[in-house]
């Protein structure tokens, strides 16, 4: 055994840390994809949230993305200027905007999905179909229960 270069035993018993050092090499694969594509996490959450969700205020596509205030305004400025997304004032509370996926929008986030669904894959190379899916399905299940949604 390699004493020298080698991961103590205790640290490589500490799921704490292996899902840290995997978040670790999971963004850097994410983050470098997403940057050849001229977009980041924060672009794809937006655009996928709205997607989903339809139109929405800027604070609730912060909760759901878990995207700060001030870096929702930059994104969706972003976003905006590139006509990926619309703000229009809420007719109901003029106070607030309302964020829509412009069609444009829609074709970028089918196109980072393609990226990212690539960016899973290297990521997960080392996991056959099943094991994939059971790790999603674990992390899912610590997320939630951590969040507090426990169901």
């Amino acid at each position: 055994m390699d004493t020298e270069h080698g991961t103590p035993q205790r640290l490589r018993a500490l799921s704490s840390r292996l899902v840290n050092q995997a978040a670790l090499a999971a963004n850097r694969i994410v983050d470098q994809e997403l940057a050849r594509a001229g977009a980041r996490r924060y672009h794809y959450a937006l655009l996928a949230a709205a997607e989903e969700y339809g139109p929405s205020s800027q604070a609730g596509l912060g909760r759901r993305t878990g995207i700060d205030r001030s870096d929702m305004v930059a994104t969706v400025n972003d976003l905006a200027e590139r006509r990926l997304l619309e703000r229009a004032p809420d007719p109901e509370d003029r106070r607030r905007n309302v964020i829509t996926i412009t069609a444009a929008g829609r074709r970028e986030l089918t196109r980072l999905d393609r990226l990212l669904a690539a960016a899973q894959d290297e990521f997960l190379a080392p996991l056959p179909a099943a094991d994939r899916r059971n790790l999603i399905d674990l992390l899912n299940r610590l997320v939630d229960h951590h969040r507090g949604d426990h169901g």
